[in-house]
């Protein structure tokens, strides 16, 4: 069990915990107060801040240890997601009570535009997204913010996989739940993060993706499909092949849906 299970599951995996998504850690001043800012001190400054880190990164080709401890403890207090494959999306979003298309502060920073694949999701009456900042998009507080049913959302999140977004939940302050994103490789921070200056910000998933070499013609296509270099070609008795390493794999299941065999399955990690 993961230790985001053991602090915050109560025996079960953390995101399926009900008391995560409760009311009473809403209700909590403090996490107010940090919903109010996030969108400025998770997003606005966490890229400046990666912009600073990747150049020492380049530079010296790492970071020092004391620097990557701290942010992620940072992440794991305050802002911290763990992939999911679209099976788990279709169960916590069918449950939850009220769902909400917002803008992706991570788009925003780095398009300069408004691109809607951000979900608020509340398990209890009282969403927790009411007193977010929407000027930060140049919006009223009421603006931006589209009321969606499980289906629909649900939907959306499936053609968004096949453009090769990669889903994951987030914490409103640890271990309070608020919302999925749809992120890509060159748009995501924490994605950046990773990829910039090997720094993981978020966890995989409980799953990890395997090959059935009986099934694989070595077409390429999950490799292509794979934001985590986690997949590569080889050859086995003669034929070209795709290997999976599961200490790169998230578990996202993009490679899955690439593969057009069949032969790319996820299970538990």
């Amino acid at each position: 069990m993961c230790e985001f299970c053991s602090s915050h599951g109560e025996g079960k995996i953390w995101y399926k915990n009900a008391a995560n998504y409760a009311n009473d850690l809403l209700s909590d001043l403090s996490r107010r107060n940090y919903i109010e800012t996030f969108l400025s001190s998770a997003f606005k400054d966490g890229f400046q801040t990666l912009g600073r880190l990747e150049a020492i990164y380049q530079k010296k080709g790492r970071l020092p240890e004391a620097v990557k401890a701290a942010l992620v403890n940072k992440a794991k207090q305050e802002h911290f997601g763990q992939v999911l494959p679209i099976e788990e999306i279709r169960e916590l979003v069918g449950n939850a009570m009220t769902i909400v298309r917002m803008p992706c502060a991570c788009r925003w920073d780095v398009l300069k535009k408004e691109v809607r694949c951000c979900y608020a999701i509340s398990y209890g009456p009282e969403p927790w997204y009411k007193g977010i900042d929407m000027s930060y998009f140049g919006k009223a507080s009421d603006e931006g913010l589209e009321s969606l049913s499980a289906t629909s959302a649900i939907q959306q999140m499936e053609e968004m996989e096949k453009d090769g977004a990669v889903h994951s939940i987030w914490t409103m302050m640890t271990p309070f739940i608020g919302a999925i994103c749809n992120c890509s490789l060159d748009e995501c921070l924490a994605m950046k993060t990773l990829s910039g200056i090997n720094v993981e910000i978020m966890a995989r998933a409980e799953y990890v993706a395997r090959v059935d070499e009986a099934l694989c013609t070595g077409c390429g296509l999950c490799d292509a499909a794979c934001h985590f270099k986690a997949i590569a070609g080889f050859t086995g008795s003669g034929s070209p092949l795709s290997r999976i390493d599961p200490a790169r794999c998230f578990g996202c299941g993009l490679c899955r849906g690439a593969c057009g065999t069949g032969a790319i399955s996820l299970t538990r990690r």
